[in-house]
């Protein structure tokens, strides 16, 4: 596997790039879907428990992953981020070719703050993905008490262009309330867009991938029934991208 980063626009913004290696072994794998990862952290900072292992995970499965560091902080804004996020869907398309990456074949994935960097980007990004996939989202304006700056309400900005969207949340979540994912289903079902929406009854927020990679042996645990989403999620994929 190939790994390297890329120094993106404003400061400190960076994409790390994850290329599984080809081979004439694996010929389905000579060029390969994407997946752009976005981790949360409140627009204050970007968690790594929902950065590399996401990635590593998506690249298991036949992705090449990319892993955007955004703007974050509260001297900084909604506006930087969508920037950031654009320029990075850019870069992977630009560099398609080189990279092994099916341009038609590219999703988004972001966590808490990140999917709703990644629904922005699924909503008014300049080059939209293919499929989006969102995780306990953040969505509605009214998060923004908790976030580093004040953000759009999503749901109002879903159109046509919107791609198929994968969503998964957690009832208890008692951060980021599932009446954000929700409302972005609402969306989704009144603009004709296809989804998938999976609300568990039990699971802190912030579970990742929820195994052993990013919980404690406790924390695990209580959120091991959680860890069924993401081969629900790559199922999904598969079935959209038509492998």
């Amino acid at each position: 596997m190939k790994i390297f980063e890329l120094k993106l626009k404003n400061d400190g913004v960076t994409l790390t790039v994850y290329l599984p290696d080809a081979s004439r072994e694996m010929p389905r794998m000579a060029l390969r879907p994407g997946m752009l990862v976005i981790p949360g952290g409140g627009y204050h900072m970007c968690s790594d428990r929902e950065a590399e292992p996401v990635a590593l995970a998506f690249a298991s499965k036949g992705f090449a992953a990319f892993v955007l560091r955004y703007s974050t902080g509260s001297d900084k804004c909604f506006e930087m981020a969508l920037e950031d996020v654009d320029e990075a869907m850019e870069l992977i398309h630009a560099n398609a070719e080189e990279w092994g990456v099916n341009k038609e074949k590219i999703a988004s994935i972001g966590f808490s703050a990140g999917g709703h960097l990644c629904a922005s980007l699924a909503t008014m990004g300049r080059i939209r993905p293919n499929a989006s996939v969102l995780v306990y989202p953040c969505i509605l304006e009214s998060i923004s008490r908790i976030l580093a700056f004040p953000v759009p309400s999503l749901e109002e900005k879903v159109d046509e262009k919107t791609p198929p969207t994968f969503i998964t949340a957690s009832r208890e979540d008692n951060c980021v309330p599932i009446k954000n994912s929700i409302a972005y289903a609402a969306a989704l079902e009144e603009a004709g867009i296809p989804f998938e929406i999976h609300i568990f009854e039990k699971g802190y927020h912030g579970y990742s991938l929820a195994d052993w990679t990013v919980y404690s042996k406790a924390e695990e645990g209580y959120c091991a029934h959680l860890q069924c989403w993401f081969d629900l999620c790559v199922d999904w994929l598969y079935k959209r991208f038509e492998f």
